[in-house]
Order: structure tokens, then sequence, then C-alpha cells
């Protein structure tokens, strides 16, 4: 997973939980908890994002 594409998951996530704290049928909220773990889930697989290269002299 590149950083981008984890920065990506991580936003997701947090819209997802502004999402949930908004509606307010209790359904809906449940089924949008289900996704926030699962997406937790798969953000916890892959760990911490990839270092970007440092660029310049190595001193």
């Amino acid at each position: 997973m590149t950083e981008r594409q984890f920065r990506k998951l991580e936003t997701e996530i947090a819209r997802y939980r502004l999402l949930e704290r908004e509606v307010t049928d209790p359904v809906a909220a449940s089924l949008i908890h289900v996704i926030i773990l699962e997406l937790e889930a798969e953000l916890q697989q892959v760990g911490e994002p990839p270092q970007r290269a440092r660029r310049g002299t190595a001193g």
C-alpha cells in the first residue's frame, strides 16, 4: 500500500466517523459503525504508512 492509499483510507475512516455522529437512524448508525470497524481492521493489517525516501545528502 502506498502512502497515498494509506492516507486515503484514513480520510475515509474519518468521514464515516463524522457521518456516524450525524445520522439519526439507529440502523444506519449501526451499519456505518460496521463499515468503520472493517476499514480500521484493514488499516491495522497494513500497519504504518510507507516512509518516503529522503532526498538530499546523507550526513
